[in-house]
């Protein structure tokens, strides 16, 4: 790493200990920001890289509920408002247990550089919940959902931070939240949140864009070597709202996912996943991945604990959750002839296992460029909502497709620029930093 960053990522490991997932993201942009540095020092004299790192606002608070039971509950909630340079701060909300500061600065910090990229005028943020929808009503979630809102709202706004959904908050999370702000503010405000129902609001094609957005930029990787997904064995990891639209645009390409996992195991199909199945026993009766296998029959196995990754595949989609596939993964993937892992999730590598890619020659793609296509179609569908419109299906999966040849094609020609030609981590990093730091220099100290 350059001296000068080095001293930027020191600082951020003294001011923010513990959030071990919040250095790992630091640490991975700053090491490929070196040749930018070198080549145009206003962005170190400026100290403009240290501001990056420094998120704008943060905003932590309670949330008291009731359960079912009448017993008051508490759960901690986050939002983390990073980076405004571009538009107002613009990324989801995820409820698990596992989410602390740490975890939603590492979102919010790669949430910056993933919005960029789209080329759209939106910054960055992040939030959510240490609470898990998981096994809870839906009287439960809502009355979760009504106190978290009855904080957050005052912080969000069309023109000032819009969230959406992540790990945990879909559909009906997003709906409760929405009536509550109505409700509180007395406004109709649309551009307020994104992935909303499609009859109040909602954009088509934001269900599935992540999941599908992740399969247009494995095609425009493939198409680099004039190839396609025919023929191509995939393993996806995870089964929720990402993986399954993975799956289902994998498929529709003319690949074919032969496995997907939650956390309790994976299945192994090798005539291929039945979406329709899945999305039933994943989306309908929020059961687990050995339901699958049971409905299936002997056509698939369940495989209880340990990674998909065991599984022999020429494409990885890893779709779960950050640091999901570690150095034996990699290792093991390798040696199943693996060529091509794009992040699905946001940073579901760890960084042993990237570089395992690396020297194996085995094509990456990082989250903040391969999994855009959903925070993409949430800005297309606060477009909608400004201007009172609706697209059709078709349109707005034209749009997405577009968006991410676009960011592909960024990611490879700045990688040339920088002399790391092919390497999609390099590019994604310093095409997303230099939008943003030019809109830092342009706005001045703020």
């Amino acid at each position: 790493m350059d001296d000068k960053l080095q001293d930027v990522y020191d600082e951020v490991l003294g001011r923010n200990p513990g959030e071990v997932e919040f250095h790992q993201a630091v640490y991975e942009n700053l090491t490929s920001l070196g040749p930018v540095v070198a080549k145009h020092a206003q962005y170190a004299d400026t100290a403009v890289i240290r501001r990056l790192c420094e998120p704008e606002r943060q905003i932590i608070f309670r949330v008291p509920w009731v359960d079912d039971t009448g017993a008051e509950q508490m759960n901690r909630g986050f939002r983390v408002e990073f980076n405004s340079a571009l538009g107002p701060y613009k990324g989801g909300l995820r409820f698990h247990p596992s989410v602390y500061l740490g975890i939603v600065k590492f979102l919010g910090f790669e949430q910056i550089f993933k919005n960029s990229l789209t080329g759209m005028p939106i910054g960055g943020g992040k939030g959510g919940s240490d609470f898990d929808p998981k096994g809870r009503s839906d009287g439960e979630v809502m009355r979760f959902c009504q106190s978290f809102m009855t904080e957050l709202y005052r912080h969000i706004g069309e023109y000032t931070d819009v969230p959406a959904g992540d790990i945990g908050v879909g559909g009906r999370e997003i709906g409760y939240m929405f009536g509550q702000y109505k409700r509180i503010t007395n406004r109709y405000e649309s551009g307020a949140l994104t992935g909303k129902g499609l009859t109040w609001g909602g954009s088509q094609v934001r269900t599935e864009a992540t999941g599908y957005g992740v399969v247009f930029f494995i095609n425009e990787i493939l198409a680099t070597t004039h190839e396609s997904f025919e023929g191509k064995r995939v393993v996806v990891s995870g089964s929720g709202n990402v993986a399954i639209y993975a799956v289902e645009k994998i498929h529709q390409l003319g690949g074919t996912v032969v496995a997907c996992s939650d956390s309790s195991g994976y299945i192994v199909d090798e005539k291929g996943v039945d979406v329709e199945l899945l999305k039933d026993v994943k989306e309908v009766r929020r059961g687990r991945i050995e339901d699958y296998a049971n409905a299936r029959g002997g056509q698939a196995r369940f495989v209880a604990g340990g990674p998909a990754w065991q599984v022999p595949c020429d494409i990885a989609v890893p779709c779960a959750t950050q640091n999901e596939l570690d150095e034996a993964d990699a290792l093991g993937l390798v040696e199943n002839g693996c060529r091509i892992v794009a992040e699905g999730a946001n940073m579901p590598c760890t960084p042993d296992a990237v570089k395992v890619f690396a020297q194996s020659g085995v094509v990456f793609a990082p989250g903040k460029a391969a999994n855009a296509g959903g925070v993409a179609t949430s800005a297309l569908e606060m477009q909608q909502n400004a201007s009172r419109d609706s697209w059709t299906f078709e349109d707005t999966e034209q749009r997405l497709a577009g968006i991410m040849r676009r960011i592909h094609d960024r990611c490879l020609s700045t990688a040339d620029e920088y002399g790391a030609p092919g390497d999609y981590v390099v590019g994604a990093n310093i095409a997303g930093f230099t939008r943003v730091a030019d809109a830092m220099l342009a706005q001045g100290l703020v």
